[in-house]
């Protein structure tokens, strides 16, 4: 058997479920926390190396135009200054991971508001960042695009079947409405931040990265050397959410500044140049609408939305992108159109898709429930499909009843009463609101070595990232789950490109990929183990350090008689798109009091139930549907970049005016993880849940929102100015 897979066909000989050292699936807490929480783990920027200069990039300050004129001499005369860099290459970066590289703009040639144009080397920080301020640029200034509404823009794709307009027409009930979601920024903890130190020919790069094969590639790309030259080190991020999936302009700055200085240079952005350069998620305009049977049965589906990015941006954001298939429905529309405008670029943030489009398809439908007087969890089961309604496949697993029906139950949301605004506590109106949530899987190619020591020790290495989402504790649950060691002898070593190559971050796609390389290499320490001991894999249990078959019991350190083992696992990905239809579910519950004398939305409870295979770690799962309903609460009430109309300036570009959800914004928040197993997702049967768990949640609280008051509010985000007027 090859240590390398490419699902082809359902994985239904599941060994996991057949191992007895009890470390997986349960709530290991995470290797590295007491190093975060002591303040030892070491962050990008944190790197203390010898002879170390600092970089701060410089700005523009207009939409566009182009460069006439930089004083270097008198910035480069200041105490301390080392140099005024400019170089074409600080914008060649890919604004994906994945997707293929923007083509960049000449240094001089300006893009967007915020675009990096300088960066200023010192010997300290501060001289630096005085530098950068004094860094006298001549701008000649030219027309810029900075409305998505009138921009130039092209239509995308159309995806039509049926006849949607006949299907309204003749639909017993129907909704047509439009929808405004402003855009989000991944405003992570850990800004964006790269020390780059060379030596010779090579260069080692200490940044911020969430998918360190592509990073590695990119970076060797933008500065036109040989890839084999470069090294990024990664073991610890703090936070991503998709704006670290490709390299940014800090990074690339950073080794140019390093080459041409001959030291270490770090550079890490500033709050407000994370808001500008580190990709927003675009703002969108989307149109719902549906068609139903007097019976609440849908006939007709349509989602139409328009996002924006930058002339040279290749991502579009993925808006439609669970329509297709949520709902039942014979005639149904998707279209997507994007303007082309001269703002800070766009990109993935965290569900790129789901987590907008989603959100306002579930409006649309308690909207359609409210018409027809129909409960909105019983209009959603009604209309759940027993296939794929576009391709006409199964799918792989389908938990979204039993999500539904579980999460009613434990919220409480037969008290629920239908007429807005029929429930009052002194000033505080209170409603119950709900929304289905949803998450396209997938599965990558990923690598990942493992090594048993003589002494039973077991060494996972792979240069996958861990965003805060658990993946060294996951990594070491399943090493230690199939070769039968305590979670304490095994040692996960992440983040460095000199290890084998994984999936990365990001996508919901790392659990299951990385994983699944993990599990391979097992599988071969396994085979061996087995031959030793004289059995078939199938016949072999491993437990506390022995290994076990046919009524014979043998230590791994005798069994490996001073021999050190090593396996390397290979994750092909998955070519079974066009067989079955895979994808995580689950759906939201929330209570929510608005105050009827000034408008104020308060989210009171809220509960979540998930199915996304199997749970690796219900400690981890949990948190990562935690931090996504956490969103969905900015997403709803305070969350929204806002933009300069004169210059398309981010005009909120820190964390005292971007508002994020803090602790009184925060009710208790129930989770719950449903049993589920998924042959078609990985050999594991695991599928990802870091993204599922914002995919509808913010629809949850202005359906209950809408249902304490009457008011619909239809512009993100629900803000009291938005509900006030009209109560």
């Amino acid at each position: 058997m090859s240590n390398s897979l490419e699902m082809t066909t359902p994985h239904e000989d599941n060994r996991l479920d057949d191992m007895v050292q009890g470390v997986l699936g349960t709530a290991l807490d995470r290797p590295e926390g007491p190093l975060k929480v002591s303040g030892t783990a070491t962050y990008a920027h944190e790197w203390k190396l010898d002879g170390m200069a600092h970089g701060v990039l410089v700005l523009s300050s207009r939409p566009a135009g182009r460069v006439t004129s930089i004083d270097r001499a008198s910035v480069e005369a200041l105490p301390g200054v080392l140099r005024v860099l400019t170089d074409d290459r600080f914008l060649k970066r890919t604004a994906q991971g994945m997707e293929g590289e923007a083509p960049p703009q000449g240094i001089d040639e300006i893009g967007h508001t915020g675009q990096p144009l300088a960066l200023i080397v010192a010997e300290t920080f501060e001289a630096a960042r005085d530098a950068a301020i004094q860094l006298d640029l001549k701008i000649e200034e030219a027309s810029a695009d900075l409305d998505p509404e009138t921009a130039p823009s092209e239509e995308e794709e159309r995806d039509a079947q049926g006849d949607l307009d006949g299907a309204m027409t003749a639909a017993a009930h129907s909704v047509d409405v439009t929808y405004t979601t402003p855009g989000h920024n991944s405003a992570a903890m850990e800004p964006h931040a790269s020390i780059a130190s060379w030596d010779g020919d090579a260069l080692t790069l200490r940044g911020s990265y969430q998918m360190l094969k592509f990073n590695k590639a990119e970076l060797a790309d933008a500065l036109g050397i040989d890839a084999e030259n470069v090294r990024v080190l990664s073991p610890y991020v703090g936070g991503g959410f998709g704006s670290k999936l490709g390299i940014a302009t800090e990074a690339i700055a950073a080794a140019i500044a390093a080459q041409e200085l001959g030291r270490p240079v770090a550079v890490a952005m500033t709050r407000p140049q994370v808001f500008d350069l580190a990709l927003r998620r675009t703002e969108t305009r989307q149109r719902i609408r549906l068609a139903a049977d007097a019976d609440g049965r849908l006939d007709g589906i349509g989602h139409e939305a328009w996002i924006s990015n930058t002339r040279d941006g290749g991502f579009s954001e993925p808006v439609t992108q669970a329509t297709p298939f949520i709902y039942r429905g014979d005639h149904r529309l998707t279209a997507m159109t994007k303007a082309f405008v001269n703002l800070p670029p766009a990109g993935s943030v965290r569900a790129p898709g789901e987590s907008v489009g989603h959100t306002v398809l579930e409006n649309a439908m308690d909207e359609l429930a409210h018409e027809i007087g129909m409960d909105p969890v019983e209009l959603r089961r009604r209309n759940i499909p027993e296939r794929d309604p576009m391709q006409d496949i199964p799918f792989s697993s389908h938990k979204l009843r039993e999500a539904l029906d579980h999460g009613a139950e434990a919220f409480g949301w037969s008290d629920r009463k239908a007429e807005p605004g029929a429930r009052r506590e002194g000033e505080w109106l209170i409603g119950m609101g709900m929304a289905t949530a949803v998450r396209v899987h997938m599965l990558l190619e990923s690598e990942a070595r493992v090594r048993l020591a003589p002494d039973g020790a077991v060494t996972v290495e792979t240069d996958m990232t861990d965003i805060g989402t658990g993946t060294y504790a996951i990594l070491t649950q399943i090493a230690a789950e199939m070769l039968g060691r305590p979670a304490a002898a095994v040692t996960t070593i992440l983040g460095d490109t000199d290890l084998p190559p994984s999936s990365g971050s990001g996508g919901s796609f790392g659990a299951a990929s990385s994983g699944t390389s993990v599990y391979l290499a097992c599988m071969a320490l396994r085979r061996e183990l087995a031959r030793r001991m004289g059995c078939d894999e199938g016949e072999l249990t491993l437990k506390d350090g022995d290994a076990i078959a046919a009524n014979r019991k043998v230590s791994l350190a005798d069994l490996l008689g001073g021999d050190t083992l090593e396996e390397r696992g290979h994750c092909e990905g998955s070519a079974t798109s066009e067989k079955a239809r895979q994808a995580t579910f689950g759906a939201y519950f929330a209570e929510v009091a608005v105050n009827a004398v000034t408008g104020e939305p308060r989210v009171r409870r809220m509960q979540g139930t998930f199915a996304a295979g199997r749970i690796l770690n219900p400690k981890t799962a949990r948190s990562q549907c935690l931090g996504g309903m956490t969103w969905g609460i900015g997403m709803a009430l305070t969350e929204e970049l806002m933009h300069d109309p004169r210059t398309g300036a981010i005009v909120n570009g820190n964390l005292a005016e971007y508002h994020l959800p803090v602790h009184l914004d925060v009710p208790q928040i129930d989770v719950h993880l449903l049993e589920e197993r998924d042959p078609w997702a990985s050999p594991m049967q695991v599928k990802g849940i870091g993204e599922l768990g914002i995919c509808g949640a913010a629809a949850s609280i202005t359906n209950a929102i809408f249902n304490a008051t009457g008011v619909r509010v239809r512009d993100y985000p629900a803000t009291l100015d938005r509900i006030f007027p009209h109560l």
